[in-house]
């Protein structure tokens, strides 16, 4: 749609082809359903999150930047508001405000929008000549591909924008899930299933390298029957980029705001207070009930023990698993549960200064069909709408 808008403000006339039944579905559940659509930031640190090729994003941030999306999306009626982590949200907390604001602007820029799937991409003499749907085949002279991934199929990201690109000879870079939930080696209890810890710390450490911290994240974490997902996991999904069963190691603290001393204290007062209670009944005044069962397992101590029998061995074991509880990667869910395809079309096939393809003249890429993407935070928002304009302009 950005890449619609600014090809129609730039003098074209502009035919967006959208094979669901509605435009901007996949916009609509980002973010839960708010949209943190970019990040209040500059351009070096958006290309500074941007792992997978961030530098070809150079020409396209330097024309249209984290304030100038703002910027875009406020002047078009769309207030919006700064989160933590420099995340940009409308103030509704509505995506659908925001794919709305899109599809307006369209229309008043005088975008056709026509509701059918392409089913192949014509070329002659080396230029884009036109395009087939199902039910015709069109002359055009100039091609934006703006498909997305393969992440969230039902949304219609199903990897078509791929296949053109192989097709007209271009070079696909192995698919990946990015910002995806992770599935452990330990499995998870029924119990503490879809259980969301709203304030927990996570470490990841690479096994491989003399178990290097390589991130750590603090907010919400949620307990998944295959593994963790949540916000934070999301996040450090997106760092690990080599994935081996058994290499990565996470740590979770569940009570990031206690020190172990403050903690262990803490469970001193709880055991003398509870003296005649069982190890669960007193793990319950600690962690939700859904998480206990599974904590105590890994603790080892017996869930019979009443609280004066605790010894202080055992009690220091409780504490040092509330500071670490310790999990082993064993890889990532499929990528239809990602938010982000790692991969894509060869950036050295893409003139980062118009995103034209360097094989095929007047055929133009923008948004997460290229082998370009960032972390979490309102980044690969950003360079869509980035990519969007420029090729959009050119």
């Amino acid at each position: 749609m950005t890449a619609a808008i600014f090809a129609a403000k730039s003098g074209s006339r502009v035919t967006v082809f959208e094979k669901n039944s509605k435009i901007g579905r996949k916009l609509c559940i980002t973010g839960k359903g708010r949209c943190n659509l970019t990040n209040n930031c500059d351009a070096k640190t958006v290309i500074a999150n941007t792992p997978t090729n961030g530098r070809f994003l150079y020409s396209a941030l330097d024309r249209f930047s984290p304030a100038d999306t703002m910027s875009f999306f406020e002047e078009n009626g769309l207030p919006l508001k700064t989160e933590r982590g420099n995340r940009v949200f409308p103030v509704s907390d509505r995506a659908y405000d925001v794919a709305d604001t899109l599809l307006r602007v369209s229309r008043r820029e005088g975008v056709s929008i026509v509701f059918e799937p392409v089913k192949d991409i014509l070329v002659r003499d080396g230029r884009v000549s036109g395009l087939v749907t199902a039910s015709q085949s069109l002359s055009f002279d100039k091609i934006i591909i703006a498909c997305g991934g393969r992440s969230y199929p039902l949304t219609g990201s199903t990897g078509d924008g791929y296949t053109f690109a192989g097709r007209l000879g271009h070079t696909i870079m192995p698919l990946k899930p990015s910002l995806v939930p992770l599935e452990t080696v330990e499995m998870i209890d029924n119990e503490a299933d879809r259980l969301l810890i709203k304030n927990a710390a996570l470490t990841v450490c690479d096994g491989k390298n003399g178990g290097k911290r390589i991130y750590t994240d603090f907010g919400e974490l949620q307990f998944m029957r295959y593994g963790v997902s949540g916000a934070i996991v999301l996040s450090a999904s997106s760092h690990i980029r080599e994935m081996e069963e058994g290499r990565w190691h996470l740590s979770i603290d569940l009570k990031p705001a206690l020190s172990a001393e403050k903690l262990d204290a803490r469970m001193l007062r709880e055991i003398s207070a509870r003296r005649t209670e069982t190890l669960p009944q007193l793990m319950r005044s600690l962690l939700p009930a859904g998480m206990v069962k599974m904590f105590i397992r890994m603790s080892g101590v017996p869930s019979s023990r009443i609280c004066s029998e605790i010894t202080r061995a055992e009690r220091r074991r409780i504490v040092a698993l509330l500071k670490d509880l310790p999990l082993t990667v064993k890889g990532f869910r499929p990528i239809e549960e990602a938010i982000v395809t790692s991969g894509g079309v060869s950036v050295k096939e893409i003139d980062p200064k118009t995103m034209e393809s360097k094989i095929v003249k007047g055929l133009y890429f923008a948004g997460e069909v290229i082998d370009v993407d960032a972390y979490t935070g309102g980044f690969n928002l950003q360079c869509a709408f980035s990519t969007g304009v420029l090729a959009g302009e050119n």
